[in-house]
């Protein structure tokens, strides 16, 4: 796939899927812009790019970072080809036990983000006769495990965005939901050193998928640049589930 003269904009691109990604754009040849707040990892992704990264430090849940980001985008390269909107964080409560500031940082980062992020960017891809939009979702777009009231709605919302921009900007703009299974990125390891036993968890998200282990940031990232590509001109309004067969056995189903 080739990206030459082309331009991705990445939030969350500094680390995890949303890194991978960003190192895949670069690798085919697209110019990349990461808008992250970890600045020694978002400065880190791009410090091998030379004129073809940008970081920006940006919040994606703040409107003002947000409209400052893009307007250092344009100048730096032109326009916006593809936005990924990667950029999330993760909650745990039942839904009663959620409080107030809970649920809207969570709505705020995973859904306001991805909106705020796609007005720019569908400004410039308009101006350019076209572009992709891709809204990072989750299997738990489609099932819920236990106490994550917050973010299983915000990455139930993400389809709907994605079905808003497909039908309101086709036909020379496409959008996907992208939709992982669990992945091996800090966001998972950090969720769950919040249990006594880490490793029993990690080894539980494991044995939960048919293919008894747990994504790589790199099969999301080609996956993502796929649905980019020439390759995939003709996916639109769709999710995409990337998720080693989590949740699609029935219990108790298996046979000797």
């Amino acid at each position: 796939m080739d990206f030459t003269g082309k331009t991705a904009v990445v939030t969350g691109g500094a680390v995890g899927m949303g890194g991978a990604t960003t190192r895949a754009f670069l690798r085919d040849g697209a110019n990349v812009a990461v808008l992250d707040i970890d600045d020694p990892a978002g400065q880190a992704a791009v410090a091998d790019a030379g004129e073809r990264g940008l970081f920006v430090h940006c919040d994606v849940a703040k409107t003002q970072e947000v409209d400052a980001a893009f307007a250092q985008v344009n100048a730096t390269f032109g326009g916006v080809d593809y936005l990924i909107n990667n950029a999330g964080i993760v909650s745990y409560n039942k839904v009663a036990d959620t409080s107030e500031e809970e649920w809207d940082r969570t709505m705020d980062v995973n859904l306001k983000g991805a909106f705020l992020c796609a007005r720019h960017a569908l400004r410039s891809m308009e101006e350019r006769g076209g572009g992709v939009v891709v809204n990072m979702g989750s299997v738990q777009s489609y099932v819920s495990q236990e106490k994550v009231a917050a973010y299983t709605t915000s990455k139930t919302a993400m389809l709907g965005l994605t079905r808003s921009i497909a039908v309101d900007y086709a036909p020379t703009i496409r959008s996907v939901t992208i939709c992982p299974g669990t992945v091996d990125t800090p966001l998972l390891h950090n969720a769950a050193q919040l249990s006594p036993d880490p490793a029993a968890v990690v080894q539980e998200c494991i044995d939960m998928h048919l293919l008894k282990r747990i994504g790589k940031p790199e099969e999301i990232a080609e996956l993502i640049l796929f649905v980019c590509s020439d390759k995939a001109p003709f996916i639109t309004g769709q999710s995409i589930r990337i998720d080693g067969g989590l949740g699609i056995m029935v219990a108790g189903s298996k046979q000797d």
